[in-house]
């Protein structure tokens, strides 16, 4: 059992860790559908890969495609007046791009259950080692780079780092548990005033994270729903108990 378990928790705190710290921000800009957008269309590209040329150069594809969304995104803050509405339709036109692309695959439904949400369970060590690895250098340059830039240079990089993560997210976990543990931690975290917010997106997080994969492991439920049923379901717990509008007086 901890064979399994240890290595997938393991993954499950890496991922709160680095889509909380993107989560608290995208919250607090109010473009929270941001990371779906970037996902999607990062999803479109993995379809294109797999539909059209066997899978050849799937990473390039995604991360390519990807890297076209934040460029997108980052362009619609700085220049654009209706920034939800225009991220929506670039997830809108990945989503529908995606169905149609694997519309002329025979294992096209598959593939796309799998962008949605993936079993994680049994994800590799290699691979949980790589992705650590990437979220890692990630985090050095948000903690080092990135705060020294401003302005346009400022919303290029972070949504470009954003697309990398997002990029490796997508392929190990599906872009629905992409999007929950980007703002389901987040949003526990900043509808409290106690404590400081990144440790408590990471512990709400990875409490819900971990208990979704033992919960998946022992009732055979699939691990991608899991977490986010888990993780929308006390989010939204979360808000309902703690969270309140100030009346005016």
């Amino acid at each position: 059992m901890i064979e399994i378990l240890g290595p997938v928790g393991f993954l499950v705190v890496v991922l709160v860790a680095i889509h909380s710290w993107f989560g608290l921000r995208i919250i607090k800009r109010g473009i929270i559908f941001t990371d779906l957008a970037i996902g999607q269309i990062a999803a479109l590209g993995s379809a294109i890969s797999v539909g059209l040329f066997h899978a050849e150069y799937l990473y390039l594809w995604t991360l390519g495609f990807a890297l076209i969304a934040a460029a997108l995104i980052a362009f619609s803050v700085q220049r654009l007046r209706y920034i939800e509405a225009f991220i929506g339709l670039v997830y809108v036109l990945g989503a529908s791009g995606v169905m149609i692309v694997l519309s002329q695959s025979p294992e096209g439904m598959e593939h796309f259950r799998e962008l949605l949400a993936a079993d994680i369970l049994f994800t590799s060590t290699q691979s949980i080692l790589e992705s650590t690895l990437i979220y890692a250098l990630i985090g050095l340059l948000l903690i080092f780079v990135l705060p020294r830039t401003k302005g346009v240079i400022y919303e290029m990089l972070f949504f470009t780092l954003l697309a990398v993560t997002v990029t490796s997210s997508v392929q190990l976990a599906g872009v629905l548990v992409v999007f929950v543990l980007l703002i389901a931690p987040a949003l526990i975290a900043l509808v409290q005033n106690r404590f400081q917010p990144y440790i408590i997106a990471l512990v709400s997080g990875s409490t819900f994270g971990i208990a979704a994969v033992t919960a998946s492991f022992y009732l055979d439920l699939p691990t991608g729903y899991a977490i986010v049923f888990f993780g929308a379901f006390s989010a939204l717990t979360a808000v309902l108990v703690f969270d309140r509008k100030k009346r005016a007086d």
